[in-house]
C-alpha cells in the first residue's frame, strides 16, 4: 500500500484526530448531557468542515514540497475533497437510520449526544482496520476491483428501490441477535449502559443503542470506503477523509435531524451516486474517469436533488 503522504503529516493527522476528540470528550463533556439545538449543531458543522477543508490545504501543500509537482497537488487535494463528499453524502444516510434508531429506543435527546460520540470513536477504529485491509487487497488483488465495483452498482439499485418506503426496525436482524442474547431493562437508568433489576445486572435501552448504531455504521462503511477507494488508491486519502466526515457526524445529526424531512428525494441521489461510482471502478482499465469529473457529478447530484426535494412533497410508502 503506496501513499504518497510524508510521514509527518502521518503523524498530525493523528495529532488533530486525537485533539477532536479529546474537545468532544473532555470539554464537551462539562456541559453534562443537554439538547443540542440547530444552531449549535450548525456552529459545530461548519467548524468540522473548516477543519476538513484546512487539512486537505495542508496535504496539497505537503504533496507539492515533496514531489515539486503542483499538478500533482491538486490532484491528491481533489481526490481528498471527492472522498470527503462521497463519505458526507452517504452518512446523511446513515444519519437517518440513527434517528429511527432513537426513535424506536424513544432515547431522550440529552442522552442522544453521549451515544454518537462513543459512536465516533467505534466508527474511526473499525473504519481504520477496513481500510487498511481494503487497501491490503487492493494492492494484492487487483480483480477485486470489479467486485467492489459489482458490489455498489448492486447497492446503488437496492437503495433506489428502498428508498420512500417506511423502514420496519422490527424486523431488524441485529436488533433480534442482541435481544436474544441480553437480558434488557424496560427503562433508562441514566446515561448507564448497565443497571441492576432484581438482583441481577442487565442492560439497559441505551447499550442496544450503541450496539445497533455501531452495527449500523459498519454496514455503511461497506459500501462507502469501497465508493472512495474508487477515486484513489492511497490509503492515507481514503483514511483522512473518512475520519475527517465522522468527526462531524454527531453535529451532522443534530443539524438533519431537524431538516429530515425536507430531504426525501436523497435517498435517489446516494442510490445515483453509488451507480455512477460502482460504474467508474469496473471501468478503471478501460477508461479511467477524471477525478475532477467525479467531483462535479457527486456534488451536482447531491444539488439536483436536495433542490429537488424542498420543491416537491414528501410520499411515504409502507413496506
Amino acid at each position: 500500500m503506496e501513499t504518497i503522504a510524508p510521514l509527518w503529516l502521518w503523524v498530525t493527522f493523528g495529532g488533530i484526530v486525537l485533539v477532536s476528540l479529546f474537545v468532544d470528550f473532555v470539554v464537551l463533556k462539562k456541559q453534562g448531557s443537554h439538547d443540542i439545538g440547530v444552531k449549535e449543531a450548525l456552529n459545530w458543522s461548519l467548524v468540522w468542515i473548516s477543519l476538513s477543508f484546512l487539512f486537505n490545504g495542508l496535504f496539497w501543500w505537503a504533496v507539492r514540497d515533496a514531489t515539486g509537482s503542483t499538478e500533482m497537488a491538486n490532484t491528491k487535494s481533489l481526490e481528498f475533497l471527492t472522498g470527503y463528499l462521497i463519505e458526507k453524502s452517504l452518512a446523511v444516510d446513515n444519519i437517518f437510520v440513527f434517528l429511527l434508531i432513537f426513535t424506536y429506543f424513544a432515547v431522550p435527546t440529552h442522552f442522544q449526544k453521549r451515544v454518537l460520540m462513543i459512536g465516533i470513536i467505534g466508527a474511526i477504529v473499525l473504519r481504520t482496520i477496513m481500510i487498511l485491509v481494503g487497501g491490503w487487497l487492493l494492492a494484492e488483488f487487483h480483480w477485486i476491483l470489479y467486485v467492489f465495483g459489482a458490489f455498489l452498482i448492486l447497492t446503488g439499485i437496492k437503495m433506489w428501490w428502498a428508498a420512500g418506503k417506511e423502514p420496519d426496525l422490527n424486523d431488524n436482524p441485529a436488533l433480534k441477535l442482541l435481544r436474544k442474547l441480553l437480558p434488557v431493562s424496560k427503562h433508562y437508568d441514566g446515561e448507564k449502559f448497565w443497571t441492576v433489576e432484581n438482583g441481577k445486572r442487565i442492560a439497559t435501552p441505551l447499550f442496544m443503542v450503541i450496539c445497533l448504531i455501531a452495527l449500523t455504521d459498519v454496514i455503511f462503511a461497506v459500501d462507502s470506503i469501497p465508493a472512495i477507494f474508487a477515486i484513489t488508491k492511497d490509503p492515507f486519502i481514503v483514511l483522512t477523509s473518512n475520519v475527517f466526515a465522522i468527526l462531524g457526524l454527531r453535529a451532522m445529526y443534530f443539524l438533519l435531524a431537524a431538516v429530515a424531512n425536507k430531504f426525501h428525494l436523497l435517498n435517489y441521489g446516494l442510490a445515483v451516486i453509488l451507480v455512477f461510482i460502482g460504474t467508474k471502478m469496473s471501468l478503471i482499465d478501460v477508461y479511467k474517469i477524471p477525478v475532477h469529473v467525479s467531483l462535479g457529478v457527486v456534488a451536482g447530484i447531491l444539488a439536483f436533488t436536495m433542490l429537488l426535494s424542498l420543491r416537491t412533497t414528501p410520499v411515504r410508502i409502507k413496506e
